[in-house]
């Protein structure tokens, strides 16, 4: 792999060359938003933390423009919302990656590190990636729960720890115990869904409220 891929962490390096589309289009957004991140985005939060929150990939305006998962649109309003609630994250969420927030034995990456034209990765482009997503939670020593965002998610996290997709079936609140970590299944907080109710602030709220009763135990 070489530095261009990796980052010292285990990270895509900023300029990571291994998909072409992706590649093409980081350096077109470069152009035409300078002052944006424009690169692979990294994970937030500790690296010792027991819940990892695997979403999609960076939105153009979100993650993309700000370099922190989640940060600037709004399903990073519904979903730091949420992990303040249940105190799984601290401060204030101001949509901007110096706000100061920080997130409490929870961690966030994406299943592609890349933004996607029209936020959509190819298989080849979710393959690709998934080695970062593999390593990601292997790095996780103490980790026990890994909250999917999306049936994309859910499947880059199978394929990660190389369990069968067809004998873990998507389907939000699902949940799939393999072994050292249990899998939990959330339609994304993207704004579509719940604009078009098929995800609301209150099914989202009983996925995490579940996720943190259980770290509990």
């Amino acid at each position: 792999m070489s530095a261009a891929t990796a980052g010292s962490t285990g990270e895509p390096g900023r300029d990571c060359p291994e998909c072409p589309r992706l590649v093409e289009f980081r350096i077109r957004n470069r152009q035409i938003f300078p002052d944006f991140h424009n690169a692979p985005v990294a994970s937030f939060g500790p690296e010792t933390a027991r819940l990892l929150v695997v979403g999609l990939a960076p939105g153009l305006k979100g993650a993309n423009r700000t370099g922190r998962p989640f940060t600037g649109d709004y399903a990073g309003d519904l979903l730091y919302a949420t992990l303040l609630d249940f105190g799984l994250a601290r401060g204030v969420y101001e949509a901007r990656p110096d706000d100061g927030l920080t997130l409490n034995d929870a961690r966030i990456c994406n299943a592609v590190r890349c933004l996607p034209p029209e936020n959509k990765p190819t298989p080849l482009e979710i393959r690709t990636c998934n080695r970062f997503l593999k390593a990601e939670i292997e790095a996780g020593a103490g980790l026990r729960a890994i909250l999917a965002l999306g049936r994309i998610a859910h499947d880059a996290v199978l394929r990660a720890l190389g369990r069968r997709l067809a004998a873990h079936p998507f389907g939000h609140g699902a949940e799939h115990d393999l072994g050292q970590v249990r899998l939990y299944d959330s339609y994304h907080c993207s704004r579509y869904n719940t604009n078009t109710g098929v995800l609301t602030p209150a099914m989202f709220r009983a996925v995490i409220g579940r996720i943190a009763e259980d770290l509990k135990a």
